[in-house]
Formats: C-alpha cells, structure tokens, sequence
C-alpha cells in the first residue's frame, strides 16, 4: 500500500472511523467499544457502525468473545436448599438399604415428581439400582456421602447469586455438565463483548498521522452566502468503492405485462370489463353458437365443477333464442345445428375456458357503439409442459359499430401490437364463434422468425342476434404468458410461476414492453 493510498484512504474516512482509530492508537492492547466510547466521547452505537466500517476496509479486526453466566432458576434454588431428588432417596436407602418403589410416596411422603426424577438419577449416578420393584442401593452409593460435583456447582450459585462459566474449575464444569442435562435448574445468560485490534494497514495508517477535524457534510445557504465553504473540510467518496447488493421490492414480470396491456387498451379508448371465473357452460359455450356436442366440452378439455353442479341462466327470452339458434338457426340466415338443445347441458358450471363469455355478457348488458376489454385467468385440462398450463392469462377486446368492418379490426390490431413494439401480419383461420377469422403473428428479429400470438374475427350473425345486437363486433384476444416469455427471452412457461426468488431479482425493472425487444 503506496503513500497515495494511504492518504486517499485517510482522506475518506469519517470522523468517528478517526477517533477510533486515535484511541486504539494510544492504547498498546486490543480495545473495548466501550473504552472508546467513553474517552472519545461517543455513544456506543456510532462507535460500532465506524467500527464495521473499518473491519470491512481492513484497517482494523473485530473479535468477540462470549461469557456464559450461570445462576439459580426457582427449581435451582429449592434444591440446592433442600438437596437433589436423588439425594433425599440416597438418604433413605443409606439408612434402610432397600425400598419398595411403591413406599418411596406413601411411606416417606416423596412426591411423585421427586420419586420419577430422583430414581432416574439414582440410577444413573450408580448409586442405586432396581430388581423387581425394589430400589437396592450400591456399595458405590453407600459409600457417597460428600457431594457430588452438581450439588457443588448448586451451593456456590447460592451463595454466589450468578457466576461466570470461563471461572469454573474442571470438577465444577463437570457439575454444570450434569445440571445442563436437567430441566429448569439453572439459567445461563451470554454476555458479548467485542474488541478491536489494528492490522497492519491500520498501523501503517497510524504512522501516516490521523488529523481530526470537524468535516462538512452538505453546502448550506450561508456557507454560499458569507464565503465559508473556502474554509470547510471536505470528506472525500471513494465512488468506487463496493456496496452492498439490494433487492428492492418490484413487480412481478407477468402483472407488469397486464398492467402494460391495460394501458394501451385504455389509451386507444377502451373500457375494462369484468367477468366470472366459475362460469356456465351456457355463456362459455352456447351462446357463443358452439355445440353442445363439441369436442372442446368434453371433460378431457374443460373443468367441470361438481359444487355448485348448475348455475342460473339469464332471462329466458335470451335462453330461448340462444335455443332456437342452435336448433335451426332462429332469425339468422343459418341453418343452426340440427340437433336438440339441452337447457341442463346449458346450467353445467365450468371454469371458464377463455375470457370470451364476458365479451358476450358485455354486449348483452350493453348498447353499442362500444369498446371494450377484458383481463383474466381461464382454464384448460392440458398437461403441464415447457409451454402448456392448465391455467393461464387470456386478454380479450371487441368494438361494435355501425360502421365497423373487417379492415378496421386488421387495423386495431396493428395499432395495439405496434405499441407494444411488435411487427404484425395476419393470415386466416377458423374460430367456432367468428367470420371471417384470422390469427396474429408478430415478428421477433433475433430469432428472425414469425411467432402466433393471438386469435380475431368478426362475431357470427348466431352470436350476435339472440343478444339483440344489430351492429358488427370484431373481436380479438390473446396469451400473455407467451408475450412475457418473448419479452423476457425464456423458453419454459413454468419459470412464471416458479418461485425462483434469485430469477425474479435479476430481472429488469420493466420488460419493456414498448422496445420491441427483450430487457437485459
């Protein structure tokens, strides 16, 4: 370490890192915290933060030490009057030489808990053995009549209120041993204390020459005002210098991407619906014109509730239309299905399969022109794989107008990807519920490849007569675990519920959402 570190080093030191060092400089030992506190003149607190400040720049060593102080709990005191359990019997059996276990309470008036104690260490201190419900005392035991090392460990505590563990000699340590192993009888309470020593950078620091002064902290007013920051001690910042890693608390990257998706939507002038996650098989699937004979209603698809079985039905003039479409078209130019329509098919309760139904809802409960959007959980019986869920994120929006068409979805959708920063284009598809029908794609350049991301269309006549709306809808919706895993550049849709607390602290603050590209 040159002369130029040295001083750098003195230079960033704070006063109260000074005046620790000033003390221990003057003293030829290691120094308590406590010493220095009191002829610096600082509380014990400060001198303990400046002290883990110089530690941690090894310009001085922290040790500790720990003392174990014993004394008498209650139980302690009461038999280190009246003498061990064990004790009181090997009085007994010294003067009668054996005793039925059973005249140990009745005969001698021992309690119960002083007989099951009191056995127990007769047993294990050999002064004493049992045959057949008899307690027989030891030669051994016959002969013990000084006291043992507990009982003396348990006199010197009485007499001493506490003592120190370190000042117990060898027998005393082996009567701590056994009073240890015993419940309630003694207390031991840990005394710290610290002391600091200068390493050899300290030392070197020491011989360089430590002036104390008072520093400048922060520029006032009147400091600038009367010309007195000329003369002011400033303490220098090593701007280099190591910090501590901190994890504050952050959203998680799948509720940012909602939350983001929520703001484009209600900056394009959309309104926020809401709908139900237990939902019936009627608004989930009939009244979006699709069978009841689909094989998307089959039980290896969709989750069935067995509690509550059945839901209730909106007006029946809606579930009679909704009916008649299905059985030979109703009022639309369709020829429906041509089968029989089951109301209790219709009641079944379900967790919803997409966020679809509350876009039908919507319609039903209210008058276009309107533009609306959805957020919410849905779920499917898949299998849990790198990219499958059994639950998982849809977000669904519709416009209804007069005026609305086909082109104007193409457009809406490209305005909503575009600010999100993606590239789209479309290509056509089949959806149960929507004509014409398209599926999104948007373009990821490090991959230099083209990813589905989303499903539209414009509603069915089937759909939209029995609800009483005479406008077109065009309709949209798609996964978000799949942008956020774009964004985030993972692979396995299962890292998004992990509970990975080291990945989700590494993650950036924000997914950027409006890059088009992934955060680093």
């Amino acid at each position: 370490m040159d002369n130029y570190d040295i001083e750098r080093t003195i230079d960033e030191l704070h006063i109260y890192e000074k005046k620790i060092l000033n003390s221990l400089e003057l003293s030829s030992k290691s120094t308590s915290p406590e010493e220095i506190a009191d002829s610096q003149k600082l509380d014990i607190k400060s001198v303990m933060s400046a002290a883990g400040s110089l530690a941690s720049k090894d310009i001085i060593k922290v040790t500790k030490e720990i003392e174990e102080i014993l004394s008498l709990s209650e139980d302690g005191k009461i038999c280190a009057n009246e003498g061990l359990p064990e004790r009181k019997i090997l009085k007994l059996l010294q003067s009668e030489g054996n005793i039925h276990m059973n005249e140990l309470q009745d005969k001698f008036n021992l309690n119960s808990s002083d007989v099951k104690i009191g056995v127990g260490w007769l047993v294990r201190k050999k002064w004493a053995k049992i045959d057949k419900g008899v307690l027989n005392i030891t030669d051994f035991g016959q002969e013990f009549l000084d006291l043992g090392n507990d009982e003396k460990l348990l006199e010197l505590l009485l007499d001493n209120k506490e003592f120190s563990l370190n000042k117990l000699d060898s027998t005393l340590i082996d009567g701590y041993k056994l009073l240890k192993s015993r419940k309630n009888l003694i207390n031991i309470d840990k005394n710290t204390f610290h002391f600091f020593y200068l390493t050899n950078k300290g030392k070197k620091i020491i011989n360089k020459g430590i002036a104390i002064q008072k520093e400048a902290t922060q520029l006032t007013h009147e400091h600038l005002k009367l010309g007195q920051w000329k003369n002011l001690k400033y303490r220098s910042y090593n701007i280099n210098t190591e910090f501590p890693e901190f994890n504050p608390g952050k959203i998680h990257p799948l509720r940012r991407t909602i939350d983001e998706i929520k703001e484009v939507f209600l900056n394009l002038g959309f309104s926020e619906a809401r709908g139900p996650t237990l939902e019936s098989a009627f608004w989930n699937f009939d009244s979006l014109f699709q069978p009841q004979d689909h094989a998307a209603r089959e039980m290896q698809d969709t989750f069935y509730i067995k509690n509550p079985k059945f839901a209730d039905l909106p007006k029946q003039e809606l579930v009679n239309k909704v009916a008649k479409t299905h059985e030979d078209g109703g009022n639309t130019s369709s020829e429906g299905w041509n089968y029989k329509w089951d109301i209790e098919v219709a009641k079944q309760t379900v967790l919803r399969t997409h966020t679809t139904g509350v876009s039908v809802r919507h319609l039903y409960d209210n008058e276009p022109p309107l533009k609306m959007f959805s957020v919410g959980r849905v779920f499917r019986r898949e299998t849990i794989t790198y990219k499958h869920l059994p639950e998982f994120h849809q977000v669904e929006g519709i416009v209804a107008s007069k005026d609305v068409n086909f082109k104007n979805l193409l457009g809406i959708i490209k305005e909503f990807y575009k600010k999100l920063g993606f590239k789209v284009r479309f290509r056509p598809a089949y959806f149960p519920y929507t004509y014409l029908s398209m599926e999104c794609e948007i373009y990821l350049p490090e991959k230099e490849s083209w990813i589905e991301l989303g499903g539209s269309g414009m509603f069915r006549p089937e759909v939209l007569e029995p609800l009483g709306i005479n406008t077109p809808v065009a309709a949209f919706g798609l996964g978000i675990e799949r942008l956020t895993m774009i964004k985030l550049g993972i692979t396995d849709i299962r890292m998004l519920y992990k509970s990975d607390i080291g990945w989700l602290r590494k993650l950036p603050i924000t997914n950027g959402l409006n890059t088009g590209k992934s955060s680093n």
